[in-house]
């Protein structure tokens, strides 16, 4: 059995696979990076506002190599939540308690019906040589914070969706995939 390699038929990006939170491409080079935790900081005060955004400027000001920002839209899965709700339904006597539990499965199936999404955000950067890129990534998380922010490793889920909704015309990716 030979593996299949598979490139986006939009870009030619040649991926090779997806792994420990980076995409390694033909060349050797590997793509990995930081998704940032969402923020809103419109609901704090001005002077907290104006810190955290002049934070975050000295955040990007000082990366020193290539990098790019994406932001991605998920869609919201709450079935597991609708479902706990409703076993507290199911299990609650109190007419109360039944109707705002109610309420809250009625709001849960808004959100499945208007397709709610949550934006999350990246920064990834590209290069070969896995110590660089794991000092890179401590080193964001590290900033964000200190801008008050919140940022993890990039996850080979996330790469995918990232591969997936932005180089692949929405097609799922099927990296690795072995065939006969």
């Amino acid at each position: 059995m030979a593996k299949k390699q598979t490139k986006s038929k939009y870009t030619d990006i040649p991926v090779k696979s997806i792994a420990n939170g980076m995409i390694v491409l033909d060349n050797k080079l590997k793509v990995s990076g930081v998704k940032i935790m969402p923020r809103n900081i419109f609901i704090l005060d001005p002077g907290t506002q104006s810190a955290i955004i002049s934070n975050l400027k000295t955040v990007y000001n000082v990366i020193d190599y290539e990098f790019w920002i994406i932001a991605a839209d998920r869609p919201v899965d709450i079935n597991v939540y609708l479902s706990e709700l409703q076993v507290l339904y199911n299990s609650s006597i109190s007419p109360v308690q039944r109707k705002l539990i109610s309420e809250d499965m009625e709001k849960g199936n808004m959100f499945i019906k208007n397709s709610v999404v949550d934006t999350e955000y990246y920064l990834l950067f590209k290069h070969k040589e896995d110590e660089i890129i794991q000092k890179r990534i401590r080193n964001l998380i590290n900033n964000f914070a200190s801008a008050g922010l919140t940022a993890v490793q990039t996850s080979n889920d996330d790469l995918r969706m990232i591969l997936d909704n932005f180089l692949n015309g929405g097609q799922t990716t099927t990296f690795g995939t072995v065939f006969a």
